[in-house]
């Protein structure tokens, strides 16, 4: 009998990065890992984002040994400084607002775990936004309700109609689960997607 791949798990409770992952055409589940996701003291935004990929990643890992285990998170920053998820109409509104003519550093960070050995990644996506109107701020807030988008633009739908820009190795890394760096992990631990998920 050939040998069965490995059990894939998404340590992850968002539907963006299920949806992404479903595109490698890999059978996998996922799980939300519930991990305190506060940032340490001094913590900067991208150690922040690789830190917390790992975390999920291993804590799933240990629920599940022998599975391998995806873990992601990401970062939005301006000048440094983190920008979180608005969560309503007004602080989406202000925090257009307050990006509209800037660049918005995205660290989309991967981390891929057996449960001993982890590889991670931090993939940057630049994207930089039109100067923005309160009027097509408030007509693209109303059309897509993005308040659980790190700076309140959804680059993978009609928020791309808000950028100049957006610059990365990888186009899905905005999206939050960056494909091209999770296909080179994953085939290190004997999962190709063009293989159909038999062993590298």
């Amino acid at each position: 009998m050939p040998n069965l791949p490995p059990r894939l798990i998404l340590a992850s409770s968002s539907r963006y990065r299920r949806e992404l992952l479903t595109r490698l055409r890999l059978p996998f589940e996922a799980i939300s890992p519930d991990i305190d996701e506060t940032p340490t003291a001094g913590e900067a935004p991208a150690d922040l984002a690789l830190r917390l990929s790992v975390e999920k990643a291993l804590a799933i890992a240990a629920r599940h040994p022998g599975c391998i285990v995806i873990g992601s998170d990401q970062v939005a920053t301006v000048d440094g400084q983190p920008i979180g998820k608005p969560g309503d109409f007004s602080r989406a509104q202000a925090q257009l607002r307050t990006l509209a003519g800037r660049t918005v550093e995205f660290h989309s960070a991967l981390a891929v775990t057996d449960g001993q050995r982890v590889e991670k990644a931090d993939v940057i996506t630049h994207c930089r936004f039109r100067p923005l109107s309160d009027t097509a701020i408030d007509a693209y807030l109303r059309a897509e309700e993005p308040y659980d988008t790190a700076g309140s633009a959804k680059a993978e739908s009609l928020g791309i109609a808000l950028m100049e820009y957006v610059r990365s190795d990888d186009p899905t890394a905005i999206i939050g689960l960056p494909l091209i760096a999770l296909t080179d992990m994953l085939a290190g631990f004997g999962l190709a997607p063009l293989a159909a998920g038999t062993p590298a």
